[in-house]
């Protein structure tokens, strides 16, 4: 962690002390807003206020915020009058046509979609790896859209970061497991439909992924399915090589939808220049973060991960190459897309030093 990270914090420490902020979720219903409304309350976010928005399909729903009980509301562009934060955990087209009212109306943004991550002046960000590689956020008084890194990309990114203390990478392959519920509700649902229709010899739903993922794994999408496995696939890279900023090689990637509802497994090739230490690779990856597991019922799962915002890590030797090293690691997907967002508004706060409490 860099020197100007650590002068930095107290700073922003004193703003959450005295500041309190209006603060609105679009999408609010959905796993990922979820999951915000539930890190913004961990990590005790100094907000005044919070507005949990969605579409038609969840009005009224009654929400849990800060132990007081409100309900959901319908996305209108007054609704973000007086609002300092807005995170959009919607779908892709509710935040394109939301987005600019929320702006228009002074508020922040933070992208929790990947809607805006071709706008012009829009930042892909993780403040995991903004530390790591020691680049301190410089708030600004109007900043742009700040869009949430893919979890995928700040896990690879991290571990290949701090793996290079332990010595040179020479070439890394990753193979990711993803989850249903990075396509949100529908995607968990549909998982569990197909699961249950198999079982009972019943035609299987494919609305999401146009394909049979229960009970099966797969490289690619049926024709229909929208996003593309490999566009997905893409995003990660491109998010990594973003947040990055060449401080580490890409891996070669390889995205797999697995037949799990939550949470992210990895299995990750590292060929180094020199003979592998394996004691020596564990203790790089060690740190904020990253827990590196010893035993059986620790080690790296779906089901161990789950709440939870760290990447549980073993590290494995490769008895067919000494120069090699395998890492097997699962994180919570969620939990880490929620903290960052969480994490970027924080950084952002510091250029609203006077909250809107009126």
């Amino acid at each position: 962690m860099s020197s100007n990270f650590k002068a930095a914090a107290p700073h922003v420490e004193t703003i959450r002390a005295i500041n309190s902020y209006r603060v609105a979720i679009v999408g609010a219903a959905s796993l990922k807003g979820k999951e915000l409304a539930e890190v913004l309350n961990d990590r005790n976010f100094p907000s005044l206020d919070v507005k949990l928005l969605d579409d038609d399909e969840s009005l009224g729903k009654l929400e849990t915020m800060k132990d007081e009980v409100t309900f959901i509301q319908s996305v209108r562009p007054e609704q973000f009058d007086n609002v300092d934060f807005t995170f959009f955990a919607c779908d892709p087209e509710s935040t394109r046509a939301n987005w600019k009212s929320a702006r228009k109306a002074g508020s922040d943004i933070v992208d929790l979609s990947y809607a805006l991550e071709d706008e012009p002046g829009a930042t892909v960000r993780s403040p995991w790896i903004e530390r790591q590689i020691g680049r301190p956020f410089t708030p600004e008084l109007q900043p742009a859209p700040a869009v949430v890194a893919h979890p995928t990309a700040v896990v690879l990114a991290l571990l290949l970061l701090r793996v290079q203390k332990a010595g040179q990478v020479k070439h890394a392959v990753a193979t990711v497991f993803e989850p249903a519920s990075e396509h949100g509700q529908k995607g968990m649902d549909e998982l569990h439909e197909q699961t249950v229709n198999l079982l009972s010899f019943q035609q299987l739903p494919t609305s999401v992924f146009d394909v049979q993922v229960a009970f099966n794994m797969v490289a690619r999408y049926g024709a229909k399915a929208n996003p593309t496995l490999s566009s997905l696939q893409n995003r990660v890279l491109s998010h990594y090589l973003r947040i990055v900023e060449k401080r580490a090689a890409a891996p070669s990637l390889l995205l797999l939808q697995a037949p799990i509802f939550h949470g992210h497994a990895f299995s990750i090739h590292l060929e180094m220049q020199q003979i592998a230490d394996v004691p020596k690779i564990a203790e790089a990856l060690a740190g904020d973060h990253v827990t590196i597991t010893q035993t059986t019922d620790d080690a790296p799962s779906n089901v161990n991960v789950a709440g939870q915002a760290n990447i549980l890590t073993s590290v494995i030797p490769d008895e067919n190459d000494s120069r090699s090293v395998w890492l097997w690691a699962a994180s919570d997907n969620l939990r880490i897309a929620a903290t960052t967002a969480v994490e970027c508004a924080e950084s952002m706060a510091a250029a609203r030093p006077r909250g809107k409490i009126q």
